[in-house]
């Protein structure tokens, strides 16, 4: 797995010259493609496979900061399931009694 400090660079004049066509070579043969403008990166061309593992990884980051801040914010309080239906005026008993049409009508 190439990373993008690791890739080819090429000013903007010279991937104007190889062309979308050869950009893509490029990438698919040798890994990422960074093209730049007055030395600095501006655009960059990738594999899907990389692409696809950018992805995954921005997900994974993405479960990970939600984690982090569920379990910052947890003030270890649980509710029970009993308190729950009984702020809903039920118990476990009456739902068990209920037909299952009953349940749609509430």
């Amino acid at each position: 797995m190439a990373a993008l400090h690791e890739a080819r660079e090429l000013t903007v004049t010279e991937a104007t010259k190889r062309g979308v066509a050869g950009l893509v070579a490029d990438a698919e043969q040798s890994g990422p493609v960074v093209v730049t403008r007055h030395s600095r990166p501006v655009a960059a061309v990738v594999p899907m496979s990389r692409l696809s593992e950018i992805d995954e990884a921005a997900a994974d980051l993405r479960d990970l900061a939600l984690v982090l801040a569920r379990s910052a914010a947890d003030s270890g309080r649980r509710t029970s399931f009993d308190d729950v239906l009984a702020a809903f005026g039920h118990t476990r008993e009456s739902l068990a009694a209920m037909k299952d049409d009953d349940a749609l009508d509430d």
